[in-house]
This record gives C-alpha cells, sequence and structure tokens, in this order.
C-alpha cells in the first residue's frame, strides 16, 4: 500500500470554507479513483512545535503505485491540486508531498 501524505502552509486569507471545498474535491476520488481506498484530511495537533508551519495536511491510501500513479494523472486531481497550490502559501513552496510503502 502506498500512503499519500501532503502537509499544507495556507495562506492566511484561506478560510475554513475554501480548505474544506478542496478537501471535498480530493475525497470525492476516493468513490472514483480505483485502488485510492480511503483519505483522511485535518489541522496538525501536535504539541510539539515542529510543524515547521505546515498546520493543515491529508493523507491518501492506495492499494499500490499504479493506483497513485492514476490518481497523479487524473484531470478532477489536476483541478482540485490546482486550487490547492493557490491557497498554499507560497503556491507549490507551501506544500510538502511525501509517499511511503506501507
Amino acid at each position: 500500500m502506498i500512503r499519500h501524505c501532503v502537509w499544507i502552509k495556507f495562506r492566511a486569507d484561506v478560510d475554513a470554507a475554501e480548505r474544506a471545498a478542496i478537501y471535498a474535491e480530493l475525497e470525492a476520488l476516493v468513490d472514483r479513483i480505483d485502488g485510492l481506498e480511503r483519505a483522511s484530511f485535518g489541522a496538525n495537533v501536535s504539541p510539539e512545535g515542529l510543524g515547521q508551519g505546515f498546520a493543515d495536511g491529508f493523507m491518501m491510501d492506495f492499494a499500490d503505485a499504479t493506483a497513485r500513479d492514476a490518481y497523479l494523472v487524473d484531470p478532477d486531481h489536476k483541478a482540485a491540486g490546482a486550487r490547492l497550490v493557490a491557497a498554499a502559501e507560497g503556491g507549490v513552496a507551501g506544500i510538502l508531498v511525501f509517499d511511503m510503502d506501507v
């Protein structure tokens, strides 16, 4: 299984409703993309203070790398991803992506 982790530094002017709308677009892909098994979204609640400004994020679990790769090129993912980049502080610089085989 591939766990796709995305950490985000949202711009200060991006409100909770816009964040929820972006997450809803991404979550809708769970029912559309074969092998995309689950998605979780939320704020960083760690008390350690090591988030380096990445205060929000999400994780998606894919059956395998093939499913993850299909997600990456999916037009609806690309549209939601563009909306996410536009909402991130500094654009793509405000997003950290980390995939791991679990």
